[in-house]
């Protein structure tokens, strides 16, 4: 239980690190590393501080690579770390972790494995109109499941990465995946079809979406940057 509140009460200075990693790395880039070992080792401990350094090997070493590889990398990684309930880990039967919380966890359940590989891919230079956190209905485990969905062009059927297989496959090789909605940092989606689907307004309608996104100080952010236009 102590672990536990110390987890919720550190959640704010994560989340703000991992966006100062965003934001200043071209300029500050050793810093901010510092920054988040220090943090992994004081709050998570050794072995977080060995993933958190993987973690940001990957992200430092991706600038010639191609999407595909930045995709695979990051697939690869997450999926390593263990799938556990949110309530067995943040007393909150569905919590979305920020990808530190989940990196120094090293557990989390489907919202945490996509998430965590939105915001590093974003971090790798993959825009965030080529990707989307889609919602689906696992049909095999008869489950509501999260996955992250890679648009190559707007018209493309999307590849899927995902926590339950491992392997990046195209949205229309995923038969045991029924999509529901998905969305990304500006917009919502309701899904007809393995594809676009149909747009339903702003990503921040999702309650649990705009939550991550205030904790992370995006929200706050993201009107900075409007008002200076």
């Amino acid at each position: 239980m102590a672990a536990f509140i110390a987890r919720k009460r550190l959640y704010l200075f994560t989340c703000l690190l991992f966006l100062s990693i965003s934001f200043y790395a071209q300029s500050d880039t050793l810093l901010n590393e510092k920054k988040v070992i220090a943090a992994l080792q004081k709050h998570y401990g050794e072995r977080a501080v060995k993933r958190g350094k993987a973690w940001l090997e990957i992200i430092s070493s991706s600038q010639q690579q191609t999407d595909l590889e930045k995709l695979a990398k990051v697939n690869q990684f997450f999926n390593l770390l263990h799938f556990v309930d949110d309530s067995d880990i943040w007393g909150d039967k569905n919590y979305w972790a920020t990808p530190i919380e989940f990196i120094g966890a090293n557990a989390g359940d489907c919202e945490d494995f996509a998430i965590a590989k939105y915001f590093t891919l974003l971090e790798m230079g993959i825009e965030d109109s080529k990707m989307r956190l889609t919602m689906v209905k696992a049909l095999k485990l008869n489950q509501y499941h999260m996955v992250l969905s890679y648009y190559d062009k707007p018209s493309s059927i999307p590849l899927i990465l995902d926590n339950i297989d491992g392997e990046i496959k195209l949205a229309d090789s995923r038969p045991d995946l029924f999509p529901i909605y998905s969305f990304n940092g500006k917009q919502l989606w309701l899904n007809k079809e393995k594809g676009q689907g149909v747009v339903s307004g702003a990503s921040d309608r999702i309650t649990r979406w705009k939550h991550l996104n205030q904790r992370m100080g995006i929200s706050q952010l993201r009107k900075s940057i409007l008002s200076m236009e």
